[in-house]
C-alpha cells in the first residue's frame, strides 16, 4: 500500500513512511492511492467477529507489510486492553431503529481513545525500530490531547507536546491532560483558539529546525493517517451488527475536524452499505454552510457547549476534496491557496454534488444541544455529553425513513462536560468513573504560552535539551 499527497507535489510513501512523516511536505495529507474493498461475502465472514479481530481484518490492508500480522494483532490487543466495556464500542437503542454507538469506554472517556492508543503502541514500535526518537506534537480542542497523551506517557521513544487553547477547554479535559505528570509528557496553554494551536502547529512541521539533530516530528492530529485507519473500523462493527452487508444504517457524526466523518466515507467507499452520512456541526458551522449553501467561508469562532467542535477550519476536509475533484492534486493546493489568501472557496458544481451524495448536514446550537440532553434524560433516563447530543438531535432533524438503522456516534462521556447537563437540568455534575474520581484533586503541570510561533520553538527545544523530553 502505497500513500500520496492531497496536493500532488510530494512523493508516495509506504505506512510507516507516511505514520512517522504526518503531514507531506508540500502542506498535503496522505491518502491511499486506492482503497481495499470488502465484497458482500467477505463482509458476511466478518459478522460476528470481535471488536480487536474485526480491527485487524480492516486495518491489515492499509499496513502493506509494515507490521507483520502477530505484530499488527498485538497492537490491537494492547491498544483496547484499557477500555472499561468488553464490547469495546457497544450499540444502546434510543428509539426504533434509533442507535448510540458509544465510543467513550476507553481511558479518556472520548472517541479519539480508538485511533491514539493504537497510534502511541505503533510510534514506539516504529520508532524502536529504527533506533529514533521523536517529538509528538498536536493540537487539541479537548479530548485529542487527553487521549495523546495517555497514548505516549509510557512509550519510551517520544516525547510529546500537547497545544489547548486557554480556558477553552473544559476543566475535566484540562486536567485529564495536565495531571500526567510523565518526564516525556509536555503541556501547553496557547492564549488563543484551537485554530491558533493548529496553525502553529503546521508552521513547526513546515520547518522542523528548531529540533535536535535526527528527531523526529510526528502529527498525532487526525492528519496522521493511522487514526483515520483505526477510525474507520467502528463503522464497520456497527453496521455489521445491525444487518450489513443485507442491509444499509445511517450514521450521525458530531463533526469539527472532519476526521471521524471522514473514516465512515471510507468505510461506505471500501464496500459498507451506508445510506448517508450526516455531517452534525454546532454554531460553528462551516461545514453544514458548505454542504448545504456552497459557502466554505471562514467566521469568527463561537465558544460552544460542546468545545471539541469549535473548529472552523476542519484540516480533514482536503481529503474529501481530493476525491471531489477527481484526486486532482494542482486543484487541492489551489482551493486551500484560495482558502488561506481570501478566508473563503466554493466547490465546483461537479464537486458539490458528489459530496452531497455522501453526505447530508444539520446546525445544531447550544439551545438544541441542551434541549436534546434534557429530552433524553426525561424520556428514557440517558444523559448525553453535549456532543453527543449533536449527533441525536442532527440525526432526528434529518431522519425520514423510520425503515432505516439510525446511528449517532456519542463521542464523549457526559462527565466530561458538567456545565452542558447541568444547564439540561440534571441535579448534579455526572460522576466521574472510578479511574479518574480524583481527578479534581490531582496536581497539575502547564505552560502557558502566546500564540507566537517562536515561543513556542524555544519553549519545544528548551525542554528537549534540559533532558525533561
Amino acid at each position: 500500500m502505497r500513500y500520496v499527497s492531497t496536493r500532488g507535489g510530494a512523493e508516495p510513501l509506504g505506512f510507516e513512511e507516511v505514520v512517522l512523516t504526518g503531514l507531506a511536505p508540500d502542506g498535503g495529507l496522505f491518502v491511499p492511492e486506492r482503497l481495499p474493498h470488502f465484497d458482500a461475502e467477505q463482509l458476511r465472514e466478518l459478522q460476528g467477529r470481535d471488536y480487536r479481530a474485526l480491527a485487524v481484518e480492516v486495518m491489515a490492508p492499509f499496513v502493506g507489510g509494515a507490521l507483520s500480522d502477530a505484530e499488527l494483532r498485538a497492537l490491537v490487543e494492547r491498544a483496547y486492553a484499557g477500555f472499561a466495556h468488553r464490547a469495546v464500542a457497544p450499540l444502546v437503542q434510543l428509539g426504533h431503529n434509533e442507535w448510540l454507538l458509544e465510543l467513550f469506554h476507553g481511558p479518556t472517556l472520548a472517541f479519539k481513545d480508538f485511533a491514539l492508543q493504537f497510534l502511541g503502541q505503533l510510534l514506539d514500535l516504529l520508532l524502536a525500530r529504527r533506533g529514533q526518537r521523536a517529538v509528538v506534537l498536536g493540537a487539541t480542542s479537548g479530548d485529542t490531547g487527553s487521549a495523546a497523551i495517555e497514548g505516549c506517557r509510557r512509550c519510551a521513544n517520544v516525547d510529546i507536546f500537547i497545544l489547548h487553547p486557554h480556558g477553552r477547554v473544559s476543566e475535566v479535559q484540562r486536567r485529564q491532560m495536565t495531571t500526567v505528570l510523565a518526564d516525556n509528557v509536555h503541556n501547553i496553554a496557547v492564549e488563543g483558539d484551537f485554530d491558533d494551536c493548529q496553525n502553529l502547529v503546521k508552521a513547526c512541521f513546515a520547518d522542523r529546525v528548531f529540533l535536535p539533530e535526527g528527531r523526529l516530528l510526528v502529527a498525532v492530529n487526525s492528519i496522521n493517517w493511522a487514526r483515520i485507519m483505526a477510525q474507520i473500523v467502528y463503522y464497520f462493527w456497527a453496521a455489521l451488527a445491525l444487518g450489513a452487508p443485507a442491509r444499509q444504517c445511517a450514521f450521525a457524526v458530531p463533526t469539527g475536524n472532519f476526521g471521524d466523518v471522514y473514516a465512515g466515507y471510507l468505510a461506505a467507499r471500501m464496500g459498507l452499505p451506508v445510506a448517508r452520512l450526516l455531517v452534525a456541526t454546532n454554531a460553528n458551522d462551516i461545514l453544514h454552510r458548505c454542504l448545504t449553501a456552497n459557502d466554505h467561508s471562514r467566521r469568527p469562532l463561537v465558544p460552544s457547549l460542546s468545545p471539541s467542535m469549535d473548529i472552523m477550519v476542519s484540516s480533514n476536509f482536503e481529503r474529501l476534496l481530493f476525491d471531489l475533484y477527481g484526486r486532482e492534486g494542482s486543484a487541492v493546493a489551489e482551493l486551500m491557496e484560495r482558502f488561506r489568501t481570501t478566508g473563503r472557496f466554493s466547490l465546483s458544481e461537479e464537486a458539490l454534488a458528489g459530496a452531497r451524495t455522501w453526505f447530508a448536514s444539520e446546525r445544531v446550537d447550544d439551545e438544541g444541544t441542551v434541549a436534546t440532553i434534557a429530552e433524553e434524560y426525561r424520556t428514557s433516563g440517558y444523559l448525553l455529553d453535549p456532543h453527543s447530543a449533536v449527533g441525536v438531535a442532527a440525526a432526528r432533524r434529518w431522519r425520514r425513513d423510520p425503515a432505516l438503522p439510525m446511528v449517532a456516534l456519542a463521542t464523549a462521556h457526559p462527565a466530561k462536560f458538567p456545565e452542558a447537563v447541568r444547564r439540561a437540568g440534571y441535579p448534579a455534575d455526572p460522576p466521574l468513573p472510578s479511574h479518574l474520581a480524583d481527578l479534581h484533586a490531582r496536581p497539575e503541570r502547564y505552560e502557558v504560552l502566546p500564540a507566537d510561533l517562536e515561543a513556542l520553538r524555544r519553549h519545544i527545544a528548551a525542554a528537549l535539551s534540559q533532558g525533561r523530553g
